[in-house]
């Protein structure tokens, strides 16, 4: 039986880490894949012109998706890994003897970077994934899912408690005192509008990524009163009451996702609300619009379960000549005596609707046509009927009121009946649900680690990013189908200066091409249309002469476009 001596030899002075570490080693293939110089100059103005070294940015996000990678759940573990592996020492870049940063280091960086530049990672690894083809853009599937939090119910006390707490606890720490000289925030380095109208309209509106996916508590729905209104946890005052389907109560926040329908699924974009912002909420203008703006697509259809199926979500979609394959929510009969509203039957050419015994109930102001419009049968025909028992008890007859909007949902019950419908939606259980069963099995997504809203939209962003990492190097690499879809994606270079121990790096790609699809956005948002829809067919005639990116005034053409916008 042989017998192993613990015997170690000094290293050969010419063995370097390059050769430790094997050629067919996954952060090899993840280094030259995916190139991270673009991180130095996304924080840049995070970063004073002097003082001492820094950690490198590229540095902190490899270990960022080191811990994604690795299924390690805190920054003090992640080094001791680090420093026990070659290949992860290799793909960071430092060498055998040199020091690695220290982990309370990684803290203070993410503190100093906040949400906004973890967002715009995630965008990028997006673009990415668009420039190697993966990303079609036709369909768009929404859902969330509820992500516990690292926080107990027994934590809730009084929210007025919490927020003296806070008040008292970060008093005056919001000022600019404590910032080193020469630094300037991200804000600044956007451009800005010299529309005064438009700022002014901005300034009014509030979304839901704006806010950090924090609940607006100054909007109440009559004397509903939430718990989150009254009761805060002293863990984590983000974190709101929810329940797992028969489980018991607890803490935790729901995470949304947008997912391409390519083959690849490629989480386009994710966002982190309270639990007790429904899924519904945040679809419009901070999933979809922004998806599409970002990316400059224009999907031909989103698909959602019925939690999505809003009059509101339905009509701004069907607007926009995009179909809403989602499941409806059909208003149920509170009283089962009478007959429900849905064995009314709707006549579009005569605006009137027939009761099941065939008579007609015309159009009846009563107060409320700022929504709709109020149909009744005439009192006599009523009270003659022989079905008048089943259907009012009221001495007037009875009444229906119908939405300005409720064509639209009648469209989406059209589809119902179609095979595409049918096809998108059992599509989105295999589409989109197994991305969060990966985040939450191989994750960690189960349970954020994190706490407080700012700092789990870090964390969602980050695993989202790392899922679209892990398709981005299963797949060989074919190129975009649309090239003025790969240069939509870059933006043109600002001016920077150099972070320590750092390599600027510059974008050299142009963003003129987006502007057939900007002013594709504006011309939705002034004519509630876009510019290639059929006249007749989702909004009416209109006689105006819109603007063209040229600045030229066009009539309407069957393409929507002129030659100058769309560069032909």
């Amino acid at each position: 039986m042989g017998t192993k001596q613990r015997i170690f030899s000094p290293l050969p002075p010419d063995l370097s880490l390059e050769e430790l570490v094997p050629n067919d080693s996954f952060y090899r293939r993840l280094e030259a894949r995916l190139d991270l110089s673009f991180v130095r100059e996304l924080v840049s103005p995070l970063y004073a012109r002097g003082g001492r070294p820094s950690v490198d940015p590229v540095v902190f996000f490899k270990l960022q998706l080191v811990m994604f990678f690795e299924g390690i759940r805190s920054e003090r573990q992640l080094m001791r890994v680090v420093a026990d592996r070659l290949s992860l020492r290799w793909y960071l870049g430092y060498d055998l003897f040199e020091p690695l940063p220290d982990h309370s280091s990684l803290t203070r960086i993410r503190e100093r970077f906040g949400v906004a530049v973890f967002r715009r990672f995630f965008e990028r690894t997006v673009e990415e994934c668009a420039e190697a083809g993966l990303v079609w853009g036709k369909e768009l599937f929404f859902d969330a899912t509820k992500v516990g939090a690292n926080a107990a119910v027994d934590s809730l006390v009084p929210r007025w408690a919490v927020e003296a707490h806070l008040e008292d606890l970060f008093d005056g720490e919001g000022s600019d005192a404590g910032e080193p000289e020469g630094t300037t925030h991200l804000a600044e380095t956007l451009p800005s509008a010299d529309d005064e109208k438009l700022t002014a309209a901005n300034a009014t509106e509030s979304d839901w990524v704006s806010r950090g996916g924090k609940q607006d508590r100054s909007v109440r729905s009559g004397s509903y009163q939430r718990i989150s209104d009254t009761r805060a946890s002293k863990t984590d005052p983000d974190a709101t009451p929810m329940r797992y389907g028969g489980e018991k109560l607890r803490l935790g926040y729901h995470v949304h996702y947008v997912v391409d329908g390519g083959r690849s699924r490629v989480v386009l974009n994710a966002l982190v609300t309270s639990s007790e912002v429904m899924e519904q909420q945040p679809m419009l203008h901070d999933l979809l619009w922004r998806t599409a703006f970002r990316l400059g697509l224009w999907p031909r259809r989103v698909t959602g379960d019925a939690a999505y199926g809003t009059r509101a979500n339905i009509a701004a979609v069907e607007r926009a000549g995009i179909r809403a394959y989602v499941n409806l929510k059909e208003r149920g009969n509170p009283d089962k005596r009478f007959f429900p509203p849905s064995l009314f039957a709707y006549n579009e050419e005569r605006d009137l609707f027939r009761c099941p015994a065939g008579r007609e109930l015309t159009p009846w102001n009563s107060g409320d046509s700022r929504e709709g419009t109020r149909y009744k049968a005439k009192t006599k025909v009523c009270a003659a009927c022989l079905l008048k028992p089943r259907c009012t008890p009221n001495k007037r007859g009875r009444t229906v009121f119908r939405h300005f909007d409720e064509g639209y949902v009648d469209r989406v019950r059209a589809y119902r009946e179609t095979e595409p419908y049918q096809k998108a939606l059992r599509k989105r259980k295999v589409w989109v649900e197994p991305l969060f069963a990966e985040a939450k099995d191989w994750h960690g997504m189960r349970r954020f680690r994190l706490r407080t809203l700012e700092k789990v939209n870090m964390e969602a962003l980050l695993i989202a990013s790392g899922q679209n990492v892990k398709r981005l190097l299963d797949f060989g690499g074919r190129g975009p189908k649309r090239p003025a879809q790969a240069a939509a994606l870059r933006r043109p270079a600002a001016a920077i200066h150099e972070i320590s121990r750092t390599q600027e790096h510059r974008w050299s790609r142009s963003w003129r091409p987006t502007r057939a699809f900007f002013n594709k956005l504006e011309y939705l948002r002034r004519y509630g249309y876009p510019p290639n829809q059929r006249i007749g067919v989702h909004a009416p005639m209109r006689t105006s002469l819109p603007l063209c990116g040229c600045g030229r005034s066009r009539p309407e053409t069957a393409g929507g476009v002129c030659g100058r916008l769309t560069g032909s």
